[in-house]
């Protein structure tokens, strides 16, 4: 009886000194609403100079990270390559050249796993992104851009390299060597097939633009453009108020139809149509930019390659193209800044690779050591993906505090930190927290959001939202932080952006703290 009444005591008084402290009870008002009671938080603020806990909660125990899962990948991957890595393409003509310019024999583009060839790439060298990326762009999605720049860049730069070199016509075969690893599907939303060779995001882009008045058909682009896949598009303008409302549907291998209604009101309509075979869409666009460049090629682009690659490697065939990439922290920028499923879900792949290795799962074994040797206590996070959203993928608040803390310590973590959204002003947090807020811009974090629909009643459960990174306080001082909520349902009608407010409320709070 008197260990129980002790016992008691210990935790009233525990709850008095919470009660007592102002941080804990204006975060708390937030978190402990009635929005919450079904979910459960995780929570870890540490003072980034002393490395002191300023507010803790469960901070040990494993929560699902959504997309934060991203830090994870895209650290271990700058760590293994450098921020100043650069992918390197080549092609390579295998057979003779004669003196007219024709090569006898095959052309090959070797994948070199560069994450956006080409596609992002602007006229001062950097890669391109929107807040509201083109692969977000399906779904309840209306606010999808395109960037302004050439979706197959690369491709006609190497055409207009072997056109350089002489090559006039080829009369073999032209194909992609996609064997740097093992291709696998990834997880979230976007396009699912991790490849060596990645072109547009490996999907199209549908626009869709309304008629000059309802009733007439809209117009329906998409790019880039290929005659290796045929769209059958029918769709109507609707009325200034209508709704809008597009379905692309697959019609075999190689063509898609688009049906459905455009409000007139609207400028642009973006819709994705994921590729499901990169290599064989990569190669139909090289042929054509080939052709463009003047270059005569025996090889069809609407059909199928044969594929006979060298065993032996490439010792023995002429380079006559090259891209090289912008250097690797451009690609984790956008990564991190849109949290990009495909790009981030490619990394642990190209982890394997750079370890002569080729799977997912070998990647992932690589991302470990990495992780290890930087100080992250591994045997307190999970994961099955590089991306998040897969099954397996777990962390704790304060092994993600952690990982955050080493890589301030490292000379290339101003560049790192310059990947990650920054509060109410671009990426995954542009729109958070008011123009006026005091803590707008003074937040560098990583977002992460999965949702699952709850199909008996007729809503969705927020499986997590979730925040991690660092952030200057109205005083100066740098926090870490490292926020996850799971298990939230939603009401009917009600988005995740719901809980990203909270998330920006959270950080207001912190923002006005003092020493």
């Amino acid at each position: 009886m008197r260990l129980l009444t002790t016992a008691i005591c210990l935790v009233s008084l525990a709850s008095q000194v919470r009660s007592e402290d102002p941080l804990a009870a204006k975060i708390e008002a937030l978190i402990d609403g009635e929005d919450y009671k079904q979910a459960h938080w995780g929570l870890c603020v540490i003072d980034a100079k002393t490395g002191k806990a300023l507010y803790e909660r469960d901070p040990g125990k494993l929560i699902v990270p959504a997309s934060v899962t991203k830090l994870y990948s895209c650290a271990a991957a700058m760590i293994a390559f450098g921020a100043d890595y650069k992918f390197i393409t080549p092609v390579y003509a295998r057979g003779e050249i004669d003196e007219r310019g024709v090569l006898k024999g095959d052309l090959i583009l070797v994948a070199s796993g560069d994450l956006s060839f080409g596609g992002r790439t602007t006229q001062d060298g950097k890669l391109a992104f929107k807040d509201h990326d083109h692969s977000y762009a399906n779904g309840g999605n209306f606010d999808a851009e395109l960037t302004d720049t050439d979706p197959i860049g690369a491709l006609a730069e190497l055409a207009k390299q072997v056109k350089a070199n002489g090559i006039k016509s080829i009369t073999g075969e032209v194909l992609i060597d996609d064997r740097l690893f093992s291709a696998t599907r990834g997880t979230g939303s976007g396009p699912a097939s991790i490849s060596p060779i990645i072109l547009n995001d490996n999907m199209l882009d549908v626009i869709v633009k309304p008629g000059a008045k309802p009733g007439d058909r809209a117009k329906v682009t998409f790019r880039p453009e290929t005659a290796a896949i045929t769209m059958d598009a029918e769709v109507t303008t609707g009325e200034a108020d209508g709704a809008t409302a597009i379905d692309l549907s697959s019609a075999g291998a190689t063509a898609f139809t688009v049906r459905g209604k455009i409000a007139a009101k609207e400028r642009t309509h973006i819709r994705g149509y994921p590729i499901d075979e990169p290599a064989w869409f990569a190669r139909a666009v090289f042929v054509e930019s080939l052709r463009r460049e003047g270059i005569r090629v025996q090889a069809s682009p609407v059909r199928a390659a044969r594929i006979e690659y060298p065993k032996d490697g490439y010792a023995d065939s002429k380079k006559v193209a090259e891209y090289t990439s912008l250097p690797l922290m451009e690609a984790l920028k956008v990564t991190l800044k849109v949290s990009h499923n495909l790009y981030a879900g490619t990394l642990p792949c190209l982890l394997a690779a750079n370890a002569q290795k080729r799977t997912l799962e070998q990647g992932l074994a690589e991302q470990r050591k990495i992780l290890k040797k930087l100080g992250v206590p591994i045997e307190t996070i999970s994961f099955g993906s590089g991306a998040g959203g897969a099954a397996a993928d777990a962390v704790t608040p304060r092994a993600t505090a952690a990982l955050l803390q080493n890589l301030m310590k490292r000379e290339d973590w101003p560049k790192f930190k310059d990947c990650l959204p920054s509060l109410g002003v671009d990426g995954t947090l542009t729109g958070v927290v008011p123009d006026d807020s005091p803590a707008r811009g003074k937040v560098f974090a990583k977002t992460g959001t999965l949702t699952w629909a709850d199909g008996l009643n007729g809503r969705s459960l927020l499986k997590s939202k979730a925040l991690a990174g660092v952030m200057t306080t109205r005083d100066g001082r740098e926090l870490i932080l490292a926020i996850f909520v799971n298990n939230a349902p939603l009401p009917f009608g009600v988005g995740p952006t719901r809980e990203g407010k909270v998330l920006g409320k959270l950080c207001e709070i912190l923002y006005e703290i003092a020493e």
